[in-house]
């Protein structure tokens, strides 16, 4: 039986404020290699099926790739659906994109937009505008920002989403099969063992 002093030992003194879970989301506490293995954990304990979790988790990476900021969470679920994905590893997923990495896949896919269709509306858009892109900038100016910004990220984007689709499924598919397999395989033995145990002498 724990007492009150075990289980406060597992529990936080108080809540974290906002600014806290925002600098934790940022930069997490206890290093990115911590966060990244309890995310993984997280994410192969679902009880679903690996392709239910593969489905799920490359959807939300894909949708990243996307310029429909605010919109990233629902779209992953969306895309999640007809492929019966998990949608709690769809919304996982979705952490690819983030403070750190969108300025890079902005970047990436209105360059590889623009080259496709072309500079649209009043020209090319400055750098510093797409890395610094938000959701309320596109509400403030969406005039300019949807035909010479949005246009050109969706249709540059298609390709890595689907790259990224592609690449995020067929791996870690295989990952969360052998991690399922061997986490049953660990609790099985140890019922067995419990089972011995508990079985009575001369049996």
């Amino acid at each position: 039986m724990k007492t009150g002093r075990q289980v406060m030992l597992f529990k936080r003194r108080r809540a974290p404020k906002r600014i806290e879970r925002i600098r934790d989301w940022l930069w997490p506490r206890r290093g990115w290699r911590r966060a990244g293995q309890y995310l993984w954990h997280r994410l192969a304990r679902l009880p679903a099926s690996p392709h239910a979790i593969a489905a799920g988790l490359a959807s939300g990476a894909a949708i990243s790739f996307t310029p429909f900021l605010g919109f990233h969470l629902l779209g992953a679920w969306l895309l999640s659906l007809p492929m019966r994905g998990n949608w709690i590893a769809a919304w996982l997923g979705t952490v690819i994109g983030n403070p750190w990495t969108f300025p890079f896949i902005w970047l990436a896919i209105y360059n590889t937009g623009i080259a496709v269709v072309g500079e649209r509306g009043s020209g090319s858009v400055d750098d510093a505008v797409i890395a610094s892109l938000s959701f309320q900038a596109i509400v403030a100016a969406p005039g300019r920002l949807v035909p010479d910004v949005i246009w050109p990220m969706a249709v540059g984007g298609l390709p890595y989403a689907v790259a990224v689709f592609a690449l995020t499924y067929w791996s870690s598919r295989g990952l969360v099969r052998r991690y399922q397999d061997r986490r049953r395989a660990r609790l099985d033995r140890a019922a067995k063992a419990r089972g011995r145990r508990l079985r009575p002498a001369g049996h």
